[in-house]
């Protein structure tokens, strides 16, 4: 569902280039989840950024199913992220002036693929189902994390994108949040590549790789290599 071949990025910076990516390959099979881990600044979000179409690599190739995405034009890497890609962030990114039942079926209603029935299912499984017409603002944390976890799958995407998705909330809430995360990407059969500093968030997932100087490692590292 995603590969990364060989891809390499760099930034200037004012104290010359630095180099966040150095040859990753990465795959990501349909249905597969993967937690994506490494010490801050490794370079986590430029490796989601890169799956999303929001930057392109200096050298290397990002595919998205049999797409490529150095092959498409700003145009065609919006639609793509429109039709194929959910996004969830550590901050929530709701539309302030729309309901709750709105927000829910934005994206959605963007890629031309609301169905009645599964959004009806998501607001019962987020424990929404009662307040459409609230706002927001009117929601907990909690609440608005599952309603930006309920819009990214509305559309059921081939491919789910999380970038430190329980990051706000508080543990209990986290664990909730994540556990519901976990279960409707199962049933709505997306892949799943999310970013997170926690073991305990990584854990449930099919696989887990760290980035680390510019590489990915196989699995996190018990000893002289920080996770956080």
């Amino acid at each position: 569902m995603l590969e990364f071949r060989q891809v390499y990025k760099t930034y200037t910076t004012p104290q010359g280039p630095l180099s966040v990516l150095s040859g990753v390959n990465l795959q990501l099979g349909a249905g597969e989840s993967l937690a994506l881990m490494g010490e801050s600044g490794s370079g986590k979000s430029t490796l989601l950024h890169l799956a999303a179409g929001l930057d392109l690599p200096d050298r290397g190739e990002v595919r998205i199913g049999n797409q490529s995405l150095a092959g498409l034009d700003e145009a065609g890497r919006a639609r793509v992220r429109r039709e194929t890609i959910g996004l969830v962030f550590q901050q929530f990114h709701l539309v302030a002036s729309l309901n709750v039942a709105d927000n829910l079926r934005l994206q959605a209603r963007l890629a031309g693929r609301e169905e009645a029935a599964w959004s009806a299912r998501l607001l019962q499984r987020l424990g929404l189902a009662g307040r459409e017409r609230h706002y927001p603002e009117q929601l907990s944390g909690g609440q608005q994390q599952r309603l930006a976890i309920g819009r990214a799958l509305a559309s059921r995407p081939a491919l789910l994108l999380a970038d430190e998705p329980t990051g706000n909330l508080d543990e209990a809430t986290a664990e909730t949040v994540l556990a519901l995360l976990l279960e409707l990407v199962a049933e709505s059969g997306s892949s799943l590549l999310m970013v997170t500093h926690s073991p305990k968030v990584a854990a449930p997932l099919d696989r887990r790789v760290v980035l680390h100087r510019g590489q990915l490692l196989a699995e996190p590292v018990r000893s002289g290599l920080p996770c956080a």
